[in-house]
């Protein structure tokens, strides 16, 4: 039986590289935002939460069916992680065995992928579960609720990253057999490269 995991999606930053705001950027007809809940709706997840943090309207004026799931970061300003612990503190650990964080400038997830990481977590012991394509870490990463507290405690300069190699040794790789786990799509240039392509043929 699958353990109960709750999806966070992290969209709250200032998008400065990009130009424009990467929630609403066009994939597969529709946006990077909308595209990963729609994903995250086909899967095995028990529910999802939306950070946001810099100008939330121009984001739920664009996709208002959204807002219900989400939460607003006051200090997104602080980087990543106080956003992954913006979305912690929205769950309820009592009903929920683990978080899966989902990055918006990370849109190629599937269903089968977040199943897969679901599988592994529900059927061993490992307090994380990551992607791995070739010996590359992706994403979404899947934290187990037990490191709620060390994620919530973690410094700003280090993020989540910290506690992942504070639990190197108890990671689980899923080996995936797709390099989209590895793409990021953090400037116009990155835009281009990946994602253009891939919608003009979808």
């Amino acid at each position: 039986m699958d353990k109960r995991v709750s999806g966070i999606i992290l969209a709250a930053g200032r998008s400065q590289r990009m130009g424009r705001p990467k929630a609403l950027l066009p994939i597969f007809g529709t946006t990077f935002l909308e595209h990963i809940v729609h994903q995250v709706q086909a899967s095995r997840l028990a529910e999802v939460k939306i950070v946001l943090g810099h100008r939330p309207e121009v984001i739920l004026d664009r996709l208002p069916d959204l807002k219900p799931a989400t939460v607003i970061n006051s200090r997104y300003r602080e980087g990543q992680l106080s956003s992954l612990q913006t979305g912690i503190r929205a769950l309820d650990p009592e009903t929920c065995d683990g978080l899966m964080m989902f990055l918006v400038d990370h849109p190629l997830v599937e269903p089968s992928l977040i199943d897969g990481l679901i599988g592994c977590f529900s059927q061993g012991g490992h307090p994380i579960v990551i992607p791995s394509y070739r010996m590359r870490r992706g994403h979404p990463v899947l934290f187990a609720r037990e490191l709620f507290p060390e994620l919530l405690a973690a410094s700003p300069d280090e993020g989540a990253v910290a506690v992942v190699r504070q639990h190197r040794q108890r990671i689980y790789h899923l080996e995936w057999n797709s390099d989209e786990i590895l793409i990021d799509v953090d400037t116009p240039e990155a835009y281009r490269r990946w994602i253009q392509p891939r919608s003009a043929s979808s």
